[in-house]
């Protein structure tokens, strides 16, 4: 392992439900896979990395704030713009909806093709499409 790479992401979500369907068809799609399961969480693994997502009973809250100190959003390679606009067009079926839509997909800037999402429980993504995508 690589000194300093990231080993996991431990995020604490009001309703585990809501989020296995936000996180896990998001996560799905992007390759990620189931890596662990118990009562109160699930986790996906890519590659070395994971991610946690837990509905912890030692939650002080019951909603994310994406603009207040802490976590604002979670950035993905996401492949070509044409993966990008299809993941864009399947999410409000899975509790997502695009933030910035009169910038999309220049929200980031012109030379960034991305779309921002936003889920139910006010947890922000970005998916940012390869200038170059693989294969």
């Amino acid at each position: 392992m690589t000194v300093g790479a990231l080993h996991h992401v431990e995020v604490w979500v009001p309703d585990l439900g809501a989020a296995m369907h936000s996180w896990g068809w998001l996560l799905g799609k992007l390759g990620w896979t189931p890596y662990q399961e118990w009562p109160a969480g699930r986790s996906w693994r890519l590659g070395p990395t994971y991610l946690v997502f837990e509905e912890s009973p030692a939650l002080s809250g019951r909603h994310h704030d994406r603009l207040a100190p802490g976590l604002n959003h979670l950035a993905f390679h996401a492949g070509s713009p044409a993966a990008v606009d299809q993941l864009v067009a399947e999410a409000p079926a899975y509790g997502w909806q695009l933030l910035f839509p009169d910038r999309h997909p220049y929200a980031g800037g012109p030379d960034t093709y991305a779309a921002y999402l936003a889920n139910g429980h006010g947890y922000e993504i970005e998916l940012v499409a390869s200038a170059n995508p693989p294969g």
